[in-house]
């Protein structure tokens, strides 16, 4: 179960890199952060479990400067106002 999830955390992170790399998606954009925040806090929770220190750092970090970019970008959104 693991490896199971080491692989979609993997592959969320892979896929906003790809996809940007590629110009599908802007590094600023939200879905390119949330792939990367969600990603990244499953690997680093994986690695926690896995007392894997060294990996726990780089996905920890990784999370937490994609989560503040995440907070940062959906800050800046206008509001959504009904037309009258």
């Amino acid at each position: 179960m693991g490896q199971l999830i080491q692989i979609i955390g993997s592959l969320l992170v892979l896929a906003g890199f790809a996809l940007a790399q590629w110009g599908f998606l802007d590094q600023k954009s939200v879905r390119y952060l949330v792939l990367n925040t969600i990603g990244s806090a499953v690997l680093a929770v994986n690695a926690v479990f896995g007392s894997q220190w060294g990996f726990l750092l780089l996905e920890g970090v990784w999370a937490i400067v994609s989560a503040i970019s995440l907070v940062s970008v959906l800050s800046r959104r206008k509001p959504v106002t009904p037309e009258p």
